[in-house]
């Protein structure tokens, strides 16, 4: 099961969390409709580059990633969207595509839109394009300490 890994870190962390299963869908926006949530309300991974190094910008699933505010955001020189072919390995435990925003478990920087914060709690692909773990925003903030940033 490709949550596993995430799973056992939020358990060894005494996190309370809940699963969603739904059928399976691809885009954050199917993914919002299936599970019946706000595209607001669950979050995307989508991978990046900055300065050439594998990052995860986090964002609602109804919103977009500015790349210009996010290479401020970041102090970086260049920031890119990243191929499959270049996360793909990093993620042996995962679906393509459905990779959590728990950067920390991957060796890698995350970087959250400040507007997440405005819910209390986040949803997120656990692994799966089938499955989402929905916890409280300030538990995923304290594991990930994520950089926040308009973007």
């Amino acid at each position: 099961m490709p949550a596993t890994k995430l799973k056992e870190y939020l358990d060894d962390h005494k996190v309370k969390y809940s699963t969603l299963n739904h059928p399976p869908a691809y885009t954050a926006e199917e993914i919002a409709a299936e599970a019946h949530i706000s595209g607001k309300e669950l979050a995307k991974t989508v991978m990046v580059k900055v300065d050439h190094k594998l990052a995860m910008a986090v964002l609602p699933a109804n919103c977009k990633v500015d790349f210009q505010l996010l290479k401020e955001a970041a102090g970086a020189n260049q920031v890119e969207l990243a191929r499959e072919q270049d996360f793909k390995a990093q993620f042996p435990d995962c679906e393509v595509g459905a990779m959590p925003p728990f950067g920390n478990l991957y060796g890698m920087e995350v970087y959250v839109e400040e507007a997440l914060k405005q819910d209390d709690e986040i949803g997120f692909n656990a692994g799966t394009h089938s499955e989402i773990i929905i916890l409280a925003y300030k538990d995923f903030e304290n594991l990930v300490h994520p950089r926040v940033a308009h973007f």
